[in-house]
């Protein structure tokens, strides 16, 4: 496939420093409408009423999952240009179940080794082990944090991006993927059957076909099939999510989550604006270092900021104000959630990476450079082809050669080498749940 340019060789395969901004922004507003808005068995009555100054903002958090879900498309098609299915596989599972695993765990230890019961997904060990898997939602089984069923729709994502790495990953095939996916959402939205859900994705679809249309804007430039698929989808997640975030308010009441549907229309064209900006290149500015350390944040706070609070949030709440309790748990999950970074997830990225540069073959070396001398007067040639035009030397007379042999180029070095149970979380204190 031709037609990427200097554009997108050079901001299509490199990391996007303000992508990483992106998802922190989406991690915090998750964790705010976690904080201040949903968990009310957190705090012993609802948070809206604690921190009435900010609720309609924190109500508005509950997008940010939506947030993550463009970027995803985004990244997704980005790592999988190129490449083939077992490397996106490989990296896919490195960048998810490390950190994972050890929210799992400690979702279990928090549970079965404290006095803690707010949010308790009461299961049993065996269904932890299930929740290891990331796949117990297809097995029947509740998660063990809800967060989670994030994932499951990521993992879901997953295998529809796989049949396009299977079949190769071009500009038109992509449209078309893209095109299909849109048409199927946009006409199975209203359906009630499980496989839609599954498969199609009618409430997620449009955020993931934004975000990808966007990163081939990096690559190929801002065509206008592009920006058709990007209003399309715009439409769809608009619609989408006015319906989601209504359903909430429907089972807490409008005071606990005050939410008008013109922000939420705002907002997430608002997060469509931004996905453009960074596609045209006009977030660089944003490409702070500091940031690549925030994006790496992300994953491990948004696992761990529910187990944070439900540790942290029931001590504390008695003996300090609200806000100092929340910036104190804020603060914790962060320190958390960096250490897991370090400890859990960095050690096995640079392991797999240090394993897959060992394993790929060797780059065959270049033959070293001809120099410009040794082209112009080869060393079997005792003069140029062509004499320079000067006039002749008086003869001397001596019996020296009239003419030495040009001596042999020095060596140059060559160059480099190129559920069944009831749902605890139905009192609507589980923000994230669809």
């Amino acid at each position: 496939m031709t037609g990427a340019g200097s554009r997108g060789t050079v901001r299509g395969s490199g990391r996007l420093a303000e992508l990483d901004l992106l998802r922190f922004v989406a991690a915090l507003a998750v964790l705010s409408f976690h904080y201040f808005i949903a968990f009310a068995s957190v705090w012993g009555e609802r948070p809206a009423k604690l921190f009435p100054a900010i609720s309609t903002l924190s109500g508005l958090g509950i997008l940010g999952v939506e947030l993550f879900f463009m970027i995803s498309g985004f990244v997704i098609l980005m790592s999988v240009w190129g490449r083939g299915l077992g490397a996106f596989a490989l990296s896919r599972l490195v960048r998810l179940f490390p950190a994972y695993w050890v929210s799992v765990a400690v979702t279990a230890a928090l549970y079965g080794l404290t006095g803690a019961t707010a949010l308790d997904p009461k299961l049993s060990p065996a269904e932890y082990g299930v929740n290891l898997t990331m796949l117990q939602r297809a097995f029947g089984v509740y998660d063990a944090t809800g967060v989670y069923w994030s994932l499951w729709a990521e993992l879901r994502f997953y295998v529809l991006i796989s049949i396009l790495v299977i079949v190769g990953v071009t500009l038109n095939r992509c449209l078309v993927f893209m095109g299909v996916w849109l048409l199927a959402a946009g006409l199975l939205s209203g359906s009630d059957q499980a496989w839609v859900d599954l498969v199609v994705m009618p409430k997620y679809a449009p955020y993931f076909v934004g975000g990808m249309a966007f990163f081939l804007m990096t690559r190929f430039g801002p065509r206008l099939v592009l920006w058709c698929l990007a209003g399309i989808s715009a439409g769809l997640a608009v619609s989408a999510a006015m319906e989601r975030v209504a359903g909430r308010i429907g089972l807490v009441g409008y005071a606990a989550m005050p939410v008008p549907p013109w922000a939420v229309a705002a907002t997430v064209i608002g997060f469509y604006v931004l996905m453009a900006l960074v596609a045209l290149g006009l977030l660089r500015r944003l490409r702070w270092r500091g940031l690549v350390t925030l994006g790496a944040l992300t994953y491990p706070l948004y696992l761990f900021h529910t187990a944070a609070a439900v540790l942290i949030v029931p001590a504390l709440r008695d003996a300090l104000p609200p806000w100092l309790t929340a910036l104190v748990t804020v603060a914790a999950a962060m320190a958390f959630s960096y250490l897991v970074y370090r400890v859990a997830e960095r050690p096995v990225q640079e392991f797999v990476r240090a394993r897959t540069r060992r394993s790929a073959p060797s780059p065959v070396p270049a033959p070293p450079p001809v120099p410009a001398a040794a082209q112009a007067f080869p060393a079997t040639s005792p003069v140029p082809a062509t004499a320079p035009a000067f006039p002749a030397a008086p003869p001397v007379a001596s019996a020296a050669p009239a003419s030495p042999a040009v001596p042999p180029a020095p060596a140059f070095p060559p160059g480099p080498p190129p559920n069944s149970r009831p749902d605890p979380w139905a009192t609507g204190e589980k923000a994230s749940l669809p």
